[in-house]
């Protein structure tokens, strides 16, 4: 069963989500604010968090951050925040996908199924957890990146494409596949974010990036990791 954890202040909005979630079999926590989200999350740990942004006690990035340092549930927003800023904010922290309030419960129930499918694909497999390439060392398990002596900081969107290449080492990740399983099924026809991610991961990671040895483009396709 998949467990959801709803970080929302407003009742009537909590009590809503929570009987249609529970009808639909997801195991379902609550928390009005973020310091209880934490808490909850690090007490029964959500395979899902809907998260509301504006909080009564801290700002719902904040949360996200946190979050991010220890777990691995999707998180996606929920939010009357609209700003491309705040939304690119949100992804940038950590979250998956976003969604605007006013919304309707058919889309939001449909990002989180999105959401639930992407924890399945993650699961840890037969895979070993540490890879070595002649450049850099990942240990998937403690969520490292090693070059040479020195350890190398990934932004948890850059972590995330990364984990997705890698667990499927030697084959072409479809863009829409990255798209959705790193920033969710809304933005599923963004491959600028793509260009932008993967220039990123090359720069930090490759000793050429002009001349990339383990992240190769297939153009209008995909993406391949070659340890």
């Amino acid at each position: 069963m998949t467990r959801v954890l709803v970080v929302e202040d407003e009742p009537p909005l909590v009590r809503a989500l929570e009987i249609n979630l529970k009808a639909r079999g997801y195991d379902v926590d609550t928390a009005p604010d973020g310091a209880q989200a934490l808490s909850l999350a690090a007490a029964s740990p959500p395979d899902v968090v809907l998260l509301d942004l504006g909080l009564p006690d801290m700002d719902g990035i904040d949360v996200i951050t946190e979050l991010r340092g220890w777990s691995r549930a999707s998180i996606l927003v929920v939010s009357a925040r609209r700003t491309s800023d705040e939304k690119v904010a949100a992804l940038d922290a950590g979250a998956e996908d976003y969604i605007t309030k006013p919304f309707s419960m058919d889309e939001l129930l449909a990002r989180l199924r999105a959401a639930a499918r992407r924890i399945d694909t993650a699961k840890p497999s037969g895979q070993p957890s540490v890879i070595v390439t002649e450049t850099f060392t990942l240990d998937l398990a403690a969520k490292k990146v090693r070059r040479g002596e020195r350890d190398v900081r990934l932004t948890p969107t850059e972590w995330h494409l990364l984990e997705v290449l890698v667990r499927n080492s030697g084959r072409m990740v479809s863009q829409q596949q990255l798209l959705e399983e790193v920033w969710g099924p809304s933005h599923s026809t963004q491959s600028n974010y793509l260009r932008v991610y993967m220039a990123q991961l090359r720069r930090k990671l490759e000793t050429d990036s002009a001349h990339p040895r383990h992240f190769f483009t297939s153009p209008g396709m995909g993406y391949r990791f070659d340890p």
